[in-house]
């Protein structure tokens, strides 16, 4: 069990230091990436596709990468959009990894891409721990859901910069309890920002793209109460040799696979005064 526990801790620290490269990588090219999470069936490609295609109309130079366990669907799909787009096959890992994408985009990401999307595994359990050099991370969560998405995934939408609804031109329909869901995400990220959107309408797109585009113009996005807890405790705590607790300059790892200041991202169950968070079991979100 200790063994288990270590190496994903050492998985995670890797990619920690991949993601940080991947940023200063993306940063040099004047890119933005945007980390977009959420469980298979939210509509998450649908309004990609409309993302794109608006900021395509807009003179906006922007790329998607996609994920998916087996097949180039979603690819095909987004590329209708006139926007360039690479597929990643993870061939049956439930996450992108800052290392994957990192290779994914050398040599292929067209020269001036401002916006880069990327497009996670559908999954609300595993991408969660992974930075992926993102600027923004974006959890999404469909009206077909349940209300009670967000307490169930704490870390997804902990660790989120902003949430999107999706799919709201069916709300009534399934009965969604709008105020339910905004409780819940307060619960877990609070004064994070929400938007509703709908791919079918368009309702949303606009503004989902204005924020994007305030993100890549520098405007400070939101800090989650889970990443600042993480990042307080990283700066403060003991080493356990003898050092005492220390102030970091956010470029060094410990050893233990916290790794160099990953910007709140990773397991934070063991913060000290982080709200409690559930537990979350299986690989896939239903």
């Amino acid at each position: 069990m200790c063994r288990t526990v270590d190496l994903h801790q050492a998985v995670l620290a890797r990619n920690d230091e991949n993601a940080l490269a991947l940023r200063g990588y993306l940063g040099d090219r004047g890119t933005v990436a945007v980390n977009l999470l959420s469980s298979p069936g939210s509509g998450k490609t649908a309004l990609l596709e409309q993302l794109l295609a608006r900021a395509v109309a807009a003179g906006v130079p922007a790329a998607a990468v996609t994920a998916d366990l087996a097949t180039e669907n979603d690819a095909t799909r987004l590329a209708r959009s006139g926007a360039p787009v690479r597929q990643i096959l993870t061939d049956g890992l439930c996450h992108l990894e800052a290392g994957m994408l990192r290779r994914r985009l050398e040599g292929w990401m067209p020269e001036g891409t401002r916006l880069l999307f990327v497009e996670n595994v559908g999954n609300l359990v595993c991408p969660a721990s992974y930075d992926l050099g993102e600027t923004l991370r974006i959890a999404l969560a469909s009206v077909t859901e349940g209300e009670d998405k967000p307490v169930k995934y704490p870390t997804a939408f902990g660790l989120a910069q902003l949430v999107v609804i999706t799919k709201t031109d069916i709300a009534d329909a399934v009965g969604f309890d709008r105020e339910a869901f905004l409780r819940g995400v307060e619960q877990v990220n609070p004064g994070v920002p929400v938007l509703e959107t709908s791919a079918r309408t368009g309702v949303g797109v606009d503004a989902l793209l204005a924020h994007v585009l305030r993100a890549a113009d520098g405007e400070e996005a939101h800090v989650p109460v889970l990443a600042r807890e993480h990042e307080r405790y990283l700066d403060s705590h003991d080493h356990g040799d003898g050092t005492g607790p220390h102030v970091h300059d956010g470029d060094h790892g410990h050893g233990d696979g916290r790794g160099p200041s990953s910007g709140g991202r990773g397991r934070h169950d063991d913060v000290p005064g982080a709200a409690p968070v559930p537990a979350e079991t299986g690989g896939n979100a239903p």
